[in-house]
């Protein structure tokens, strides 16, 4: 089994079956459940970032009719900062100790939900309506792909996760050499502008972040057939998170480029 999400890797089920040899097991209705968890609190701290840096929406009305332009807030960034960094210690912690997930799973989701509170406020400021338009896309892509695994309309086999991952790979790496860059004042070109291969790079990366979710359903299913133990229903949600937190920021970034090229 493979999948292109470092959080739902091959071992992990196997070694927590292998571990667990009492009490309750991982049922596909308590992943749901955890997941649906993790979801809300994600919400609700999207939320509260998003009412503690984004100005009431009578006065940015307001003042674009005026043709005026309202600075982000220093505090949007702050949230952005705190949030990704301590979500992204929160899931190492968690990838290499997944019994701990009841715990970490609920604080990644809302450390998560800071910085994605954050990151919509910057890109709502400059492309009003962006961030509704992305959490319905996310959202909808979520459904989508739920439904046809669920009919058995995509089947995780072994080419297909072994595509996906091959794919996943590649863009972590194109990412990772563009983050090196950076620090020498280099980027890659044309991915990031508004341009033809820069839409086309951005909607790859949208399709491979929606098929890893195919790939996150098949490795739940698979961790309910072999039985592994209760906490592994909060392990199981806390991957489709970070699936899902990428697929949003990707989706953020393909509407922008979009915009951009109007």
């Amino acid at each position: 089994m493979r999948t292109g999400n470092p959080a739902l890797s091959d071992e992990v089920f196997h070694d927590a079956a292998r571990e667990y040899s009492h009490g309750q097991s991982m049922t596909l209705q308590g992943t749901v459940l955890k997941t649906g968890v993790l979801l809300c609190i994600l919400v609700a701290a999207v939320g509260f970032t998003w009412t503690q840096t984004h100005p009431e929406l009578p006065s940015m009305s307001e003042s674009r009719a005026q043709g005026e332009s309202l600075p982000v807030s220093s505090n949007t960034y702050n949230y952005m900062l705190v949030g990704l960094l301590g979500g992204f210690v929160v899931s190492l912690i968690t990838i290499f100790n997944p019994r701990v997930s009841p715990y970490t799973a609920p604080l990644y989701a809302a450390l998560e939900g800071v910085a994605l509170g954050g990151v919509s406020t910057i890109f709502e400021y400059r492309y009003p309506g962006i961030a509704v338009e992305a959490v319905g896309l996310t959202f909808g892509t979520l459904g989508a792909l739920l439904a046809a695994y669920s009919s058995r309309l995509i089947k995780a086999t072994e080419n297909f996760k072994l595509g996906i991952v091959a794919a996943t790979g590649g863009i972590c790496l194109v990412y990772l050499a563009n983050l090196i860059l950076g620090f020498f004042g280099i980027s890659i070109p044309y991915i990031h502008q508004s341009g033809a291969i820069g839409i086309g790079f951005s909607a790859f990366v949208v399709v491979i972040a929606a098929l890893n979710l195919v790939l996150d359903f098949d490795f739940i299913e698979q961790g309910v057939q072999q039985g592994a133990p209760k906490y592994m229903e909060w392990y199981g949600g806390f991957g489709l998170l970070v699936t899902l937190v990428w697929l949003y920021l990707e989706i953020l970034r393909l509407l922008a480029k979009l915009r951009d090229r109007r």
